[in-house]
């Protein structure tokens, strides 16, 4: 428009020549010109066109739909790949978002810290929570970088019991807890006084729904329920109603009591060597976690001189995910599942997309007639490139539509499999990353039509140019390769997953857990245990029972030991169990020498019985006899028992002392034959509610327990099976895909084949021989791979299974055997077909 333009200012010049001067017109032409340099006098005239967009997304659109008419079978495998890939993804996606969440709802969350503790002994050194409750009132007055501080115990079982016209009685999860706990954590109160609820000894605080349960439609404050643990008693009023505590908290309980009367009245030994608190703090915005973790730990080594202990600061919202150390450091925890889940779910929706990659890949060169046309009609590298991706993204939305359906079907199970409450909801975070992610698909996936195909000139596609053999054939063959390289690592980890876990069940404990239950010894069980315990020993189906403090996992633990010979090196913790009589013989653990327990010998409340690690730790040839000095005085060693399993087989067995101490001990527990467990158990209960009619009768089973340890590795073995099988499933639908494109394109060279004499099932290999070298080799891969990661989980235990060569041998031959069946039906098909109806054209 240069000319148009410069006429306009030539002629405003004349004009002003004749109406203000040469002067003055010169001026204000230099002035018109200077004001034409702006944006929109020098942008291009190609960009003041103004295009229909929204007819060529329309077209775009119905062409894409047209496409997948067309294309139904690789329309169908895209979409049921996908779904299921996107479905895995999205299910994973919310269990992880749960986990992350856990324990970051505390208002306080980047100032909350725990303090625990390092115990440094002979064999290396173990973190554990517990530190000593008298720590809390030093560091309250003595560290001011502490605005608030608390101390509180584990979440126990409590009964708990309420005096109304219909008494009730319950067993909830309760804990002892100091006045600033509700202050240091956000558990919100629907009525009472955080500051103040738990400073009174005799006052109390549950749920609202433990609330609804004792008192319906009732006001439960001011309203008095009584607790019981063992032989204690105390009656509460109620000064506070917690909202339920949320699934997004680590910590679940029903009851809160005041730590004061925990502390004054339950504890015995209220020393600095004692770690029967949980001590959390909220620091100062500004101090230094590491300069207050020096000062707690210089307070309690001025109070605990010679002690191999070391106290420290982590935060509190990490404990959930990153809760095991190794010798004092910090070494992952619940974060290693989190990634492993995740990574899987990555590699299934990854499966997938090489599916859809490879069979958009495959019909991209059956659509050249159509570019080429477009391309001499007009249509620009860019509209094409949008077209293809266009369909890619849309079929990547129709698979998110179905597998939002999915998830809501699926969640229920998946949330039995995980052990959680998961909701879909509306979450923006979540919502943006699963459509950026099925949008990155679409992109990726639509990337070599829309990049290479577009930019080919429109007279060598109509002239009829072929794509070169190597084009996307040997993607195709890597793309293929990967897939059941991910397939045959799955296989291989379900298989050692579930050998490990068989192991795990049917290891040899060291005490028999089969037909095993307990409850709490309380009530009038207390002074009348062994009343009871001989009533029930009539039972048709009881084989014994006795006083017991064994739990799975341990309960208490000490370093109050002290031997003959014993060192300052010699710190040793012992696991430490409080039994009554014959306890020992109903865990069914073997003695190496020496005797259990028993009412015959009236000195055997000054006696202890260790196990054989416990021994060998003291250096001990002939224990038998010889005298130890325990906490609570000196005692004498009358029995070593072999070693057992304390806890989980992740650890090895650490040293135990067993002690005649049946008033310590608060459990009854009950050897049954498990013939008829229901009817026993009902017995059981008959006769327990005749010594203790106002407690219920809650028993548990001691394999259950020990089943428990494992929760997470079951999860792991549950979700790995579906996710290999899932893998499988998605690998073969597009290997039958590609069969079919194959079989499809080289039809006429089968015919010709069988016309010059090829019988069918020479032509079945000559079809099948290809893809099995593909999954061939896709196997060999793997199994180096599959070595290291199974090798890499099992070593997290004491007690592992052998990695058997045909773990290996067993997961490739069942993926090639998979991918042969799924590859046979379209190649013996193709073979069947009439050479005639093929040649017919030609």
């Amino acid at each position: 428009m240069a000319e148009d333009i410069e006429g306009d200012l030539l002629e405003r010049f004349e004009i002003r020549l004749t109406t203000k001067g040469q002067f003055r017109a010169k001026l204000l032409f230099i002035k018109d010109v200077l004001l034409l340099f702006r944006p929109s006098m020098i942008r291009s005239f190609q960009g003041q066109q103004k295009l229909n967009y929204y007819d060529m997304f329309k077209h775009n659109i119905t062409i894409t739909f047209r496409s997948f008419l067309r294309q139904k079978s690789s329309f169908i495998i895209n979409l049921i790949g996908l779904s299921s890939g996107l479905t895995c993804v999205l299910l994973i996606l919310l269990w992880v978002n749960d986990e992350l969440k856990t324990d970051r709802f505390h208002e306080n969350s980047d100032q909350l810290h725990y303090i625990m503790s390092n115990h440094t002994d002979a064999s290396g050194t173990r973190t554990w929570k517990g530190t000593p409750g008298l720590l809390l009132e030093e560091i309250e007055a003595q560290i001011p970088e502490i605005e608030l501080a608390t101390a509180y115990t584990d979440t126990h079982e409590f009964t708990i019991s309420t005096k109304s016209e219909t008494p009730i009685s319950l067993k909830v999860e309760g804990k002892f807890a100091s006045d600033h706990f509700l202050s240091v954590y956000s558990y919100p109160l629907v009525r009472g006084n955080a500051s103040s609820v738990l400073a009174n000894n005799s006052e109390a605080v549950i749920t609202k729904a433990l609330a609804e349960k004792l008192f319906s439609n009732e006001d439960a404050i001011g309203k008095t329920i009584e607790w019981h643990f063992g032989g204690n008693k105390k009656a509460f009023t109620i000064s506070g109603i917690l909202e339920n505590i949320p699934s997004h908290s680590s910590e679940q309980f029903e009851l809160l009591l005041p730590w004061n009367f925990y502390h004054d009245e339950l504890i015995t030994f209220k020393q600095w060597g004692n770690y029967y608190a949980r001590i959390a703090t909220v620091l100062q915005a500004n101090a230094n976690p590491q300069l207050v973790t020096e000062k707690v730990d210089t307070i309690f080594k001025n109070n605990l001189e010679d002690t191999n202990v070391d106290l420290f600061l982590t935060p509190y919202s990490s404990l959930y995910l990153y809760g095991e150390y190794e010798n004092g450091i910090q070494a992952g925890g619940r974060i290693e599942y989190v990634r492993l889940i995740s990574f899987i779910a990555l590699l299934i929706l990854f499966i997938a997309c090489i599916n859809f990659i490879n069979l958009a890949t495959a019909k991209a060169s059956q659509r050249m007639k159509e570019i080429g046309v477009k391309k001499s009609m007009g249509a620009s590298k860019r509209s094409l490139a949008y077209q293809f991706l266009t369909e890619s993204i849309l079929i990547c939305l129709i698979a998110l539509g179905i597998s939002g359906l999915l998830t809501l079907l699926l969640l229920p199970g998946f949330n039995q499999i995980t052990e959680k409450e998961i909701a879909l909801q509306f979450d923006l975070t979540l919502v943006l990353s699963v459509v950026g992610l099925v949008t990155l698909v679409g992109i990726v996936a639509g990337s070599y039509p829309a990049l290479y195909l577009s930019k080919m000139e429109a007279l060598s596609i109509l002239k009829g140019f072929k794509l070169a053999k190597s084009s996307g054939g040997i993607g195709r063959k890597v793309l293929v390769i990967f897939q059941f390289t991910l397939s045959t690592i799955l296989i291989v980890s379900v298989m050692v997953v579930y050998q490990q876990m068989q192991l795990i069940q049917n290891q040899n404990l060291g005490y028999n857990r089969d037909n095993l239950i307990y409850f709490e010894r309380e009530g009038k069980l207390t002074d009348q245990s062994d009343a009871f315990i001989n009533e029930i020993k009539n039972i048709t189906g009881v084989e014994n029972a006795a006083i017991s403090g064994f739990m799975v996992g341990g309960l208490n633990s000490t370093g109050g030991v002290a031997w003959e010979g014993k060192t300052e090196k010699d710190q040793i913790q012992f696991w430490e169990y409080n039994v009554g009589a014959n306890s020992i013989d109903l865990l069914g653990v073997e003695f190496i020498s020496g005797r259990d327990f028993s009412e015959e010998f009236a000195t055997d409340q000054d006696v202890v019985i260790f196990n054989e690690t416990a021994i060998k730790a003291m250096g001990m040839d002939d224990p038998i006899g010889k005298s130890i000095v325990h906490y609570t005085g000196n005692k004498k060693i009358v029995g070593v028992v072999k070693d057992f399993a304390i806890g989980s087989l992740h650890q090895d067995v650490e040293p135990a002392i067993f002690l005649n101490r049946p008033a310590s001990a608060n459990l009854i527990m009950v050897k049954i034959d498990g013939t008829s467990t229901a009817r026993t158990l009902q017995e059981i209960e008959s006769a327990y509610a005749e010594f203790n009619p106002e407690f219920p009768f809650k028993p548990a089973f001691v394999d259950q327990d020990y089943q428990a340890l494992y929760s997470s590795e079951q999860r792991i073995a549950s979700l790995s099976k579906y996710a290999a099988a899932l893998a499988i499933i998605i690998s073969c639908l597009g290997l039958f895909g590609l069969t079919a494109f194959t079989t499809e394109k080289r039809i006429k060279e089968i015919s010709i084949r069988k016309v010059l004499g090829s019988g069918i099932w020479r032509i079945v290999f000559l079809l099948t021989k290809q893809f099995s070298a593909l999954v061939a080799i896709g196997i060999l891969i793997a199994l180096p791979f599959s070595y290291w990661a199974a090798n890499r989980w099992l070593n997290d235990f004491a007690v592992k299974i052998s990695l058997s060569w045909w773990f290996f041998a067993l997961a490739g031959i069942a993926t090639l055997v998979i991918a042969w069946l799924t590859v046979f039906g379209q190649t013996f098909k193709a073979a069947r077909l009439n050479p005639a109806n093929n040649l017919r054209n030609e």
